[in-house]
C-alpha cells in the first residue's frame, strides 16, 4: 500500500546502516533528498499527548488520487502536491512505531467515513485533503481520534507504482477471481507478482467485491505486509547497487512534513532494524453502519471505540 512507503524507507536504511558510519552516511544522504512538505500541520490548537505513552511515534500517512498527469510527490514532483478541490485522500492511515522499535500498529482509516471536517461541516473523510491540504486532513484526523500526530507523509499514483516496480513487483495471493467494472480490470486467483499498474488496480478495488471499500482496505494492508517483507528480505549489503536503487526510488516518491529532520529519520531507523512485518498490527477503525447521505454512500464509525482502541495502542496496552 503506498501510504506507509515512509516506513519503508526506515526499514531499507535499517538493514542498510549496520554501521554507526554508514547510519549517519545513509540518513543524510537519502534523508536529505526526501521532499519536505511546509505548513503541514494546523495552527490552532492541538491534541495533547495522553498522560500515560509509551513513548512512540505517531505518523498519518496519506496516499492521494491527484489524476495529475505530472508527479506531485517526492523530490521529482513537477506538479503541486495540493490544490483546492484537485486532490483526495484516497488512502488513510494512521501508524503508530512503539518506543522499542519492535512493535507497529497500523489503522486505516476508510475513505468514505462520514465524519466533522473544521469549517466545512460533515463529510467522507476524503474530501478534508481537497478542501485544505495537509493541514486541514491532519486537523480532521486530530478533532475525529484524539490522536496528536507527530508526522506526516503522502505519495500520489505516480509514487506508488514507482516504487512498486522498483522493488522489482510484490507477491500478492488474491483469494479469487473478481472484475472491477470501474477500473476496468480483472483479477485471477493465485499468487500473482504484482507491479505497478496492476498493483495500483488491486489496492483501489472497490467494485467487483463483495465487502467494497473495506475489501480495498483489506487489499491495501495485504499489500504492505507483502511490501516489508519483500524489502526485508531482499536488501543485504550484498547488492549494494540494488539497495540505492530502492532507496533513490523511495526518496523519489514520498513528502514528508518539514518537521522530520534527518536526526528524526536516523532515531526511527534505529529503532526499527529489528522489526519485520510479523510485528505490525493492522486494523480498521471501528464502523457502526453504512448509510447514504446526501446521495454519497458513507460510513459511520464508533468514535469512542476507536478513540479507546487507539489509546491503547499509545500507551502500549493494546494487544
Amino acid at each position: 500500500m503506498r501510504a506507509v512507503l515512509l516506513l519503508g524507507l526506515a526499514l531499507l536504511l535499517a538493514v542498510v546502516g549496520l554501521g554507526a558510519g554508514a547510519v549517519w552516511w545513509g540518513t543524510n544522504h537519502y534523508g536529505d533528498q526526501v521532499a519536505r512538505i511546509p505548513d503541514a500541520f494546523p495552527s490552532g490548537p492541538r491534541p495533547p499527548e495522553p498522560t500515560a505513552h509509551d513513548g512512540g511515534t505517531t505518523f498519518l500517512l496519506a496516499g492521494v488520487d491527484s489524476r495529475s498527469e505530472r508527479p506531485t510527490t517526492g523530490n521529482e514532483a513537477t506538479a503541486r502536491l495540493w490544490k483546492y478541490g484537485a486532490q483526495r485522500s484516497d488512502t488513510l492511515m494512521l501508524v503508530h512505531l512503539g518506543a522499542d522499535g519492535r512493535t507497529t500498529c497500523l489503522m486505516s482509516i476508510p475513505r468514505d467515513s462520514w465524519v466533522p471536517i473544521p469549517g466545512h461541516g460533515s463529510a467522507k473523510v476524503n474530501a478534508a485533503f481537497s478542501w485544505g491540504g495537509p493541514a486541514l486532513l491532519v486537523q480532521t484526523v486530530e478533532q475525529l481520534t484524539g490522536v496528536r500526530v507527530d508526522h506526516f507523509g503522502v505519495i500520489d499514483w505516480h509514487g506508488f507504482k514507482a516504487l512498486t516496480d522498483a522493488v522489482g513487483g510484490v507477491p500478492i495471493t488474491v483469494a479469487e477471481d473478481s472484475y472491477d467494472p470501474v477500473l476496468e480490470w480483472h483479477f485471477t486467483a493465485g499468487t500473482h507478482v504484482m507491479h505497478g499498474e496492476e498493483a495500483l488496480a488491486y489496492v483501489r478495488q472497490r467494485h467487483g467485491v463483495p465487502g467494497g471499500e473495506l475489501d480495498r482496505i483489506k487489499h491495501q494492508q495485504q499489500f504492505l505486509r507483502s511490501l516489508m517483507t519483500e524489502i526485508r528480505g531482499e536488501v543485504s549489503l550484498t547488492d549494494p547497487l540494488g539497495t540505492a536503487r530502492m532507496l533513490d526510488a523511495i526518496t523519489r516518491t514520498v513528502s514528508v512534513d518539514d518537521r522530520m529532520s534527518n536526526s528524526d529519520l536516523r532515531d526511527l531507523m534505529l529503532g526499527l532494524r529489528h522489526l519485520d512485518a510479523s510485528d505490525t498490527t493492522f486494523t480498521t477503525a471501528p464502523i457502526v453502519r453504512s448509510e447514504m447521505i446526501r446521495g454519497q454512500y458513507a460510513l459511520i464509525l464508533d468514535i469512542p471505540a476507536l478513540r479507546d482502541q487507539w489509546r491503547a495502542i499509545e500507551t502500549g496496552a493494546a494487544s
